[in-house]
């Protein structure tokens, strides 16, 4: 099915920046919500906080009732500005289940990892639920979509059967599709972790936004781990023809374009390994691609589309572009 409005944006929430990553199944509300504010400004026609009309309509915690009537809604129009898909990580929810048993690594006749398939997938999914909430509660008509549930699957890890028939009749019907990280069938090892970054590499490859933009929990990427002395932010990257990149700001004075990258030991997705990897393959497609902190002005200003073009000199970030 093909889109009746080009698709403007498909958003990354990086689970570090969603999630205390360090403690197990903990949502960082503040990021969270200045996020969903954000996504609101950006997504909804007319927005304005006077004029926000939530759509969680589940009784919400230390709250007596349900707040919202159908006469709030009798004047007031739903609508995007333009289509946008979210897509998230899973942070703190889902990589201890997985890596605790092995899902990504496969094996479904064992198991202890039969048993962490459905822990993987409970985590991923109530994870998914509160973004969806936490959006919704911002007037963003948004759905949460598995692509387990939606069938997608791998083998030997790379994509194999991926069905966006949902995915483009969400977005032709108003809502924002949000998708995540999952456990899915693997036609080789039985089973594994399909990330929500080379999920946004394929959704972007067949649904060609106008750019996309990776919320992460750093200012972007840095020459070597940003935990480390004189750790630099690369600004902008180029990507080329044979996916090799190169550093084009700032100059380099030691004349190295290589990026040195630290893993979380509990991250069974690759951590910052994949998102450059994806998002170099994204800018082969002729689509920018920014890594930017989430919850921050930089990230607002990626999210409205004004890093397109030059970079302003006072945006903190990382651009990756095609050189071709």
């Amino acid at each position: 099915m093909d889109l009746t409005k080009p698709l403007r944006c498909i958003v990354k929430l990086g689970g570090a920046a969603i999630t205390c990553k360090n403690e197990l199944e903990t949502i960082h509300e503040e990021n969270l919500a200045t996020v969903s504010s954000h996504l609101r400004k950006t997504m909804v026609s007319g927005s304005s906080s006077e004029s926000t009309i939530g759509m969680d309509w589940s009784k919400q915690p230390e709250k007596s009732g349900i707040e919202r009537t159908a006469d709030d809604f009798r004047e007031h129009e739903v609508g995007l500005a333009s289509p946008f898909i979210v897509v998230h990580g899973a942070g703190s929810f889902g990589h201890f289940q997985a890596s605790k048993s092995g899902v990504h690594k496969g094996g479904l006749d064992r198991s202890l990892v039969k048993a962490g398939f459905v822990a993987t997938r409970i985590s991923v999914t109530s994870l998914n639920l509160k973004i969806v909430r936490a959006l919704a509660r911002e007037g963003i008509p948004s759905v949460g979509m598995s692509p387990f549930s939606c069938g997608w699957s791998t083998c030997e890890r790379n994509m194999d059967a991926v069905d966006l028939q949902g995915v483009s009749k969400a977005i032709n019907s108003g809502f924002v599709p949000v998708l995540h990280g999952d456990a899915v069938f693997d036609n080789s090892l039985g089973c594994t972790i399909l990330s929500g970054d080379v999920i946004i590499r394929h959704l972007a490859g067949q649904l060609k936004p106008d750019y996309v933009v990776f919320l992460t929990d750093v200012l972007g990427v840095y020459d070597r781990p940003p935990t480390e002395p004189n750790a630099v932010l690369l600004r902008e990257i180029a990507v080329g023809e044979d996916g090799r990149w190169s550093v084009i700001q700032p100059v380099l004075h030691n004349g190295n374009t290589e990026v040195e990258i630290s893993v979380a030991a509990h991250d069974t997705t690759g951590g910052m390994v994949t998102k450059i990897s994806e998002a170099a393959m994204i800018a082969k497609l002729g689509i920018e691609v920014y890594i930017v902190k989430a919850a921050t002005v930089h990230s607002l200003r990626a999210l409205n589309g004004e890093i397109r073009g030059k970079i302003p000199d006072d945006w903190l970030g990382t651009a990756i572009r095609f050189s071709g």
